[in-house]
């Protein structure tokens, strides 16, 4: 079934049914999946079931069904085997750090961030005995990680997952407070919780972008740019599995329909204005990139670029990914209409992933 999101249907199906836009359907870059993906999806799968970070089967099952090396070599399609498999292992990472913060108190959130933070500050210094996981996970995968890449990647790769640990340690406050924040204050404190900004760090891996470059106003307002549309696209394909498991309050979905005291539907379509708003931003940033000359032209292309496949690569995975929507993901792609899940019918008492039911959707 597909109907257009400004017909009246549409308000009729509000009640039962999430619109999903296609808000990149004149984004510039298409889909593209790095060639080594087969190769590093088995690896960094391997490695990372040696940590038995989640108690249960059924939680690891539904933590591999998310399937994150696949954004990760959507997101990386150009770089290099040992380049891409430190972004499948990252992404691991993301994930397993926020289930457990997405259940924590926001005391213990900030222990894993020390934890977390000492690990990437110390490679090569072995985890105490019955610490929390992440802390080894993080150190491994650094240690391998920093064979491979710049002096810059690894600066600013530090710096910004510290700001993406310093967020959710703010959204776990938010959390246990149960604050719902305002548009704006939502904004920034999501811009460091998509932790999109360590990501982008590693796409300088093979690179060496001087600071005063990295920090040019244009380059910022794309990073920026970027970071906002990967989170629009993705509160838009997870509000409905974080209602379904009674966690819908970082989520700009949630934010807009309580700003503006809208139903899903309109958040969703002011939301989508915001996105294509943002592409305008983001584009028209890229046109204006100033040349600083030769090796520096050529490496600012290269990310930029990657900057501009990462907006198609979250979209694209949000439907190839059985987190949000369980296997219907393609057909929702196509019909733009899925069926609201009973709230908290998903909530678990377990730390970790759960399946989504294909057959609420």
């Amino acid at each position: 079934m597909s109907v257009p999101y400004d017909s009246p249907t549409a308000g009729k199906l509000a009640s039962t049914k999430i619109f999903i836009p296609n808000t990149v359907s004149t984004w510039p870059w298409p889909r593209c999946l790095n060639q080594y993906y087969s190769e590093v999806k088995v690896e960094s799968a391997a490695w990372f079931s040696s940590f038995k970070a989640f108690n249960s089967a059924k939680a690891l099952d539904a933590f591999e069904c998310i399937n994150s090396d696949l954004v990760s070599c959507l997101g990386h399609p150009i770089a290099s085997k040992v380049h891409v498999r430190s972004v499948c292992d990252v992404m691991r990472i993301f994930f397993v750090i926020d289930e457990y913060s997405d259940v924590s108190k926001p005391s213990d959130v900030r222990e894993q961030k020390n934890i977390v933070m000492d690990a990437l500050h110390n490679p090569y210094k072995p985890r105490p005995k019955g610490e929390w996981v992440g802390g080894e996970i993080v150190r491994q995968f650094w240690e391998r990680t920093i064979r491979d890449a710049s002096a810059q990647s690894q600066k600013r790769f530090i710096v910004t997952f510290n700001l993406y640990l310093e967020g959710l340690v703010q959204q776990a406050i938010d959390r246990n407070e149960h604050r719902i924040r305002d548009i704006q204050s939502y904004i920034d404190v999501r811009r460091d919780t998509v932790a999109m900004k360590p990501v982008f760090a590693l796409l300088e891996l093979g690179l060496d972008i001087p600071d005063q470059v990295i920090s040019h106003s244009t380059i910022e307002t794309m990073a920026i740019a970027c970071m906002d549309m990967i989170f629009i696209d993705n509160d838009i394909a997870s509000y409905n599995m974080e209602q379904a498991r009674g966690d819908a309050s970082h989520n700009v979905i949630t934010i807009v329909m309580r700003e503006f005291d809208t139903d899903v539907h309109g958040a969703i379509l002011w939301v989508a204005d915001l996105h294509m708003e943002t592409q305008k931003r983001f584009l028209q940033a890229m046109a204006a990139v100033p040349k600083w000359g030769e090796p520096i032209d050529s490496q600012v292309r290269e990310y930029c670029d990657g900057l501009g496949n990462w907006v198609r690569a979250n979209y694209e995975w949000n439907f190839e990914t059985e987190r949000y929507l369980g296997t219907k993901g393609p057909e929702i792609q196509r019909n733009k209409w899925v069926s609201l899940m009973p709230k908290d019918c998903l909530k678990s008492k377990e730390i970790g992933p759960v399946h989504v039911d294909s057959s609420l959707l």
